[in-house]
């Protein structure tokens, strides 16, 4: 079915940008690590009667913020690649700032850098917060006076500092070693829940679907992102998400309760569930809940007959779908081995397809630095990074982020005049201020980006009071005007360098599916394919579906482009799950249809 070929101008929401979504499951744990890793510095320097140097401290301090969704072991990893792209930035910033006093020039390379941080940040899908950040400190740097012999020891201060936000980020690994693997696997398996809820068909069953491939596909991603030999507890965890893959190929068959009492269970610190036989309607879990004794004596609730399950329990030979044996560990996650053994795509192939993104986030922050200087600005810098935070995946992200970073603001100026006279009392009454502002920046953040705002606004603010008191009424005054400009200049250079190859990346995306179904269902028909080879199959499938769909979010939300083929993507996607049936039952992980009268397939036959 070819393309629509007409053109259409979408229409830009307001109230529902600013509407408020669900805090973030561990909002608590970026808020205390940013307070941990910002204070000991700060309130050193104070004590030394330095406070002018605590903004280079809290440069490295800031990376505190990033990779708490990672494993610890690939944590460790992405917080040093954070740390030295930051020193990176500063370093070009001090040395630009050291050489030249010219205001436009310092705008051009503060403009540079963010596009440079924004396509690496994308690139390597580092975040939250991503790019904002690190433009946040190259850019302040820019505009503060230095000398080439004061960059060395600024550039300390905030290795230092970076250095003590990594030892706060790794701290939890020895209370909690798989913290964030089970906390992907919970929301796995609470997605795969409400799928099996709302699996009636519909927008809301097509939604919860998509939600629950992607909560799926994330899970993976953090399973996957360590590379050695997995542990004891990862296997169970991956087993975990094999059984949540299971579900949603056949939604008519799962157990949403079960599904959730897994979740609860994964996310503390005691002992993984057993999912046991997928096949079977009896498993570990249900063995606990129904009250076996530890010798797997013990009878069902329905009076049925005994269980036979792992570990000396009996099952009645009803109950068995094929030839009742458990599905080995080794064949379940052979596949994930394969996997893991493949090295990820080489950074120079990621870069390529963001080229619009960072020519707009070059020409957007240079023209707002410009015309806050045009304006008289001396802080221009505030329209600066106002622009860079604009930038989404597409028009419509980014005018609903411009909605919120201008509300936020306007509202965090105003709180930050209600704030600035206790905070200029006393350097403690400052730095318990900029604290405060941290922690509420990112316990608040998660609801929404304009309500983080209302804290970030008046934290940039009493940062320019470290050095010495400014005028409430100049910064507040300043501080408007560059939000205004930097979002409205923004958006413009948004809309002038539209992605034109949104459509053909939707085109790219459905062939990626169709040719990944190809493999799937072809792997899934040979009789004499290996497990690994399956496995790799069908998660290459689901990986390429859950790529699709946000592929297309994406799109949808560029102006003048042609009409999205909704019809074509949903066929491939309903395709595509159909194929995923298919080789969960290939591995025995799911009953033929036809093998049992009880048995309900809702997603179709398999191709």
């Amino acid at each position: 079915m070819p393309p629509p070929t007409s053109a259409r101008v979408r229409r830009l929401p307001f109230v529902g940008a600013l509407r408020l979504g669900r805090p973030s499951d561990v909002w608590f744990k970026p808020a205390l690590s940013v307070v941990a890793a910002v204070a000991p510095p700060s309130l050193l320097l104070m004590t030394l009667g330095r406070l002018d140097l605590v903004p280079y401290t809290m440069a490295g301090s800031l990376c505190a913020l990033y990779a708490h969704n990672r494993p610890y072991a690939a944590r460790a990893k992405v917080l040093a690649w954070v740390i030295l792209g930051m020193l990176g930035g500063l370093a070009v910033a001090l040395v630009s700032a050291s050489l030249t006093r010219n205001a436009v020039v310092l705008v051009t390379v503060g403009a540079l850098l963010a596009a440079v941080q924004k396509a690496v940040c994308d690139a390597t899908r580092v975040g939250p917060p991503a790019h904002v950040i690190l433009t946040f400190v190259s850019s302040a740097a820019l505009f503060v006076p230095q000398t080439l012999g004061q960059a060395p020891g600024h550039l300390a201060l905030a290795a230092a500092a970076g250095v003590w936000a990594w030892l706060v980020g790794m701290a939890p690994a020895p209370l909690r070693p798989h913290g964030p693997e089970r906390r992907a696997t919970a929301q796995a398996l609470n997605a795969a829940a409400a799928y099996a809820e709302t699996a009636r068909g519909g927008e809301e069953g097509a939604g919860a679907r998509s939600a629950a491939y992607a909560a799926v596909h994330a899970a993976w991603q953090t399973l996957l992102a360590v590379r050695n030999r997995p542990s004891t507890t990862r296997r169970a965890l991956e087993r975990l998400v094999v059984r949540a893959e299971v579900d949603l190929a056949a939604p008519a068959d799962a157990d949403p309760a079960r599904l959730r009492s897994w979740a609860r269970a994964v996310r503390g610190t005691g002992r993984i569930p057993r999912t046991g036989d997928p096949r079977r309607e009896g498993d570990g879990l249900r063995q606990e809940e129904d009250g076996l004794s530890p010798d797997g004596a013990g009878s069902r609730p329905d009076g049925a007959g005994p269980w036979r399950m792992e570990g000396g329990a009996r099952l009645d030979d009803d109950s068995l779908r094929r030839d009742g044996d458990l599905l080995r560990e080794r064949d379940e996650l052979v596949g994930v081995a394969a996997e893991r053994a493949v090295a990820p795509r080489p950074l120079w192939s990621r870069l390529g397809p963001l080229a619009p993104f960072a020519v707009r986030s070059a020409l957007g922050c240079a023209l707002a630095g410009y015309v806050s200087l045009a304006l008289g600005a001396e802080r221009p810098y505030w329209a600066l990074v106002t622009a860079a935070s604009l930038y989404q995946a597409n028009i419509t992200l980014t005018w609903s982020r411009a909605v919120q970073r201008v509300v936020g603001n306007l509202v965090g100026v105003l709180l930050f005049a209600a704030v600035a006279p206790v905070a200029q009392l006393d350097p403690l009454a400052l730095v318990l201020c900029i604290l405060a502002c941290n922690f509420g920046a990112e316990a608040l953040i998660g609801r929404n980006y304009w309500l983080g705002s209302v804290c970030v606004t008046p934290l940039a603010l009493l940062v320019t009071e470290l050095p010495g008191y400014q005028p409430t009424g100049e910064l507040v005054t300043g501080r408007v005007v560059d939000t205004l400009v930097g979002a409205l200049v923004g958006f413009v250079a948004a809309v002038a360098v539209t992605n034109r190859r949104a459509g053909r990346r939707v085109e790219r995306a459905l062939t990626t599916v169709d040719r990944a179904g190809e493999r799937a269902a072809r792997v899934a028909a040979d009789p004499s394919s290996t497990p690994a080879a399956l496995e790799a199959a069908r998660r290459g499938l689901a990986a390429a579906v859950v790529d699709l769909r946000a592929t297309a979010d994406a799109v949808a939300g560029e102006w003048w482009q042609r009409a999205l083929p909704q019809e074509r993507v949903v066929l491939a996607e309903q395709a595509a799950h159909r194929t995923l049936a298919a080789t969960v039952r290939r591995r025995g992980l799911l009953p033929d249809p036809g093998t049992t009268s009880t048995y309900t397939y809702t997603e179709g036959a398999s191709p």
